[in-house]
């Protein structure tokens, strides 16, 4: 596997990085709406094999107090050969200086996170737009 790396949105198949959430499996996340966020992300990595994505991530951050990793993904048929450490490690790089660095995990998926690092916050909060399903997912907990 050679990996080719970019943070550029130049020549994103919105489809494709769309296809690669599904299967990740990091949900249904239309391309417009990646188009979007993306473009309004201060950092983003990419990796490509053979011209096909297979590793993505980006992070919202404002510069100095706070930068939010979000959305990192890796194909499954290339998840343990350390992509997603890698996408985390660009990520972490461009947001150096900030003061804090946070993300959430999708359910189970902690473990990784805290070998790269993060540790669990005991205030964290959040409002979801589908507030059952979160709870039925496992991203919040019962009062």
């Amino acid at each position: 596997m050679t990996i080719v790396w970019t943070d550029s949105l130049a020549d994103v198949d919105w489809d494709e990085l769309s296809a690669l959430y599904r299967i990740a499996p990091l949900g249904n996340k239309a391309p417009a709406d990646l188009a979007r966020v993306f473009g309004n992300s201060m950092f983003r990595a990419s990796a490509h094999d053979a011209g096909r994505l297979v590793g993505a991530g980006r992070a919202l951050a404002g510069g100095r107090d706070c930068a939010y990793l979000c959305d990192v993904a890796v194909h499954p048929d290339c998840q343990g050969r350390g992509l997603g450490r890698e996408i985390i490690g660009r990520l972490l790089a461009h947001c150096r200086g900030h003061r804090k660095i946070i993300l959430y995990a999708v359910p189970g998926k902690e473990g990784f996170y805290e070998r790269l690092g993060f540790r669990r916050m005991t205030t964290a909060m959040a409002i979801f737009d589908d507030q059952a399903g979160a709870y039925s997912r496992g991203y919040l907990i019962a009062p």
